[in-house]
């Protein structure tokens, strides 16, 4: 019998490349325009993504901080891109975390009940 050896990439890896980039958003915005702002909400919601992301990789139905997290990034950088029309950066994290928010719950509906 053939054992399903679960998704090609595992969703905390996902998670964790989804941290980098909130992170990494943040650092590129200080760097091109000196916003503070911009590193300081890329830092939190990169390192709040990772932590999340790291629950996740303990423990797969522990998804309540990520959701949390993308969720809150998804509404946030929808409305800015909304307001402003700019893909980048609103538009690119707005759709990265709206896709996040999709994964979790794909993989919550997914998931075998006990």
């Amino acid at each position: 019998m053939q054992r399903d050896s679960g998704p090609l990439v595992p969703l905390h890896w996902i998670g964790f490349g989804y941290a980098a980039l909130v992170a990494s958003g943040g650092i590129i915005g200080y760097a091109k325009a000196g916003s503070v702002p911009s590193l300081a909400a890329g830092l939190l919601f990169g390192s709040l993504a990772g932590l999340g992301a790291y629950q996740l990789s303990k423990d797969p139905r522990n998804i309540w901080v990520f959701l949390a997290t993308s969720g809150t990034l998804a509404g946030i950088m929808g409305m800015r891109f909304y307001r402003s029309g700019k893909f980048m950066p609103a538009g690119l994290i707005a759709g990265a975390s709206l896709l996040m928010v999709a994964k979790l719950g794909i993989s919550v509906l997914n998931r075998p009940h006990q």
